[in-house]
């Protein structure tokens, strides 16, 4: 099983302008990270992912650059499929799209225009449609929310096709995850429950005749370098899952990550994103310390 440690910065983005995401691009290529992950929120101040994306391909050529997740009900499938595509090819395979059906935010759902009952919905044809774009010509297709005749999307994208990952944990969301996504890459998860859940997700995956790869379980842990963790998000943690201890959610000090990600690696997983729970003073120094503790893991 191969080791990949990532890493991302959650919805928090970084104030000012693009100086602090291009170092961040850049000392993650230079340290030898496997990949960037772009959350997305409307109302908040992380950039667009697809952007984004195309901001960091255009610096580096080892760094991969994902979705943790691009918002899918509330976009046109078809021009979707056309930037991904385009990215994909661009940047000579590295990308690595992730998507989700929105935060529950009435601010954020305004912003989409999607009722939350049509999300589901909207996202199941949606996925459909994307795959099909990225390796069909003269797609027709005619469904609930979606419509097209002899539509072919070029270019294709430089994987045929890049694998779709999904996140989510509530049981709605693992059932999604093993009828439709070919990774599995969930936040605010233990790694006492891990196993458990990747099991639930397979048997959804075996019911739906598909078989997810063992190797493309991965998580998103949020750490801390040194400071415990107070506070309003901690708070919104507890509320968020309440059945979880918060120290079993997020390390505190670099052996204690390095531990997680052991404890996630016995469990299945071998896709790692690493969130800091709040964004760093020094990208080099923080970088430089996780190298040193954590990608020695990866083989």
């Amino acid at each position: 099983m191969k080791i990949r440690i990532g890493y991302g910065l959650g919805t928090q983005g970084i104030t000012g302008d693009g100086s602090a995401y291009a170092t961040l691009i850049d000392e993650l290529e230079r340290l030898e990270f496997d990949s960037l992950w772009f959350s997305e929120r409307i109302n908040g101040i992380t950039p667009d992912p697809c952007a984004a994306m195309a901001f960091a391909a255009g610096r580096t050529t080892k760094l991969k650059f994902g979705m943790s997740v691009m918002v899918l009900p509330g976009r046109n499938p078809v021009l979707v499929a056309k930037e991904l595509a385009s990215i994909d090819l661009l940047s000579n395979g590295r990308l690595l799209p992730a998507f989700g059906l929105g935060v529950a935010d009435v601010r954020e759902q305004n912003g989409f225009g999607v009722a939350r009952q049509d999300r589901a919905p909207m996202f199941n044809e949606a996925i459909g449609l994307i795959r099909r774009l990225w390796t069909e010509d003269e797609v027709t297709h005619d469904g609930r929310f979606y419509h097209c005749k002899d539509l072919t999307v070029r270019p294709r994208p430089k994987q045929s096709p890049p694998d779709v990952w999904l996140g989510g944990i509530a049981p709605s969301e693992l059932r999604r995850v093993g009828r439709l996504a070919d990774g599995w890459l969930p936040s605010f998860i233990s790694p006492l429950e891990a196993k458990g859940l990747r099991e639930t997700v397979q048997a959804h995956a075996a019911e739906a005749g598909r078989e997810i790869d063992p190797e493309h379980f991965g998580a998103l842990i949020v750490y801390s370098g040194g400071a415990p963790l107070s506070g309003a998000f901690v708070e919104r943690i507890r509320q968020r899952r309440p059945d979880v201890a918060v120290e079993d959610l997020f390390p505190v000090g670099p052996s204690a990550i390095r531990e997680t990600i052991e404890r996630f690696v016995d469990a299945g997983f071998s896709k790692i994103v690493l969130l800091p729970a709040m964004v760093p003073d020094n990208f080099t120094a923080e970088l430089e310390l996780l190298k040193a503790e954590v990608l020695p893991l990866e083989n």
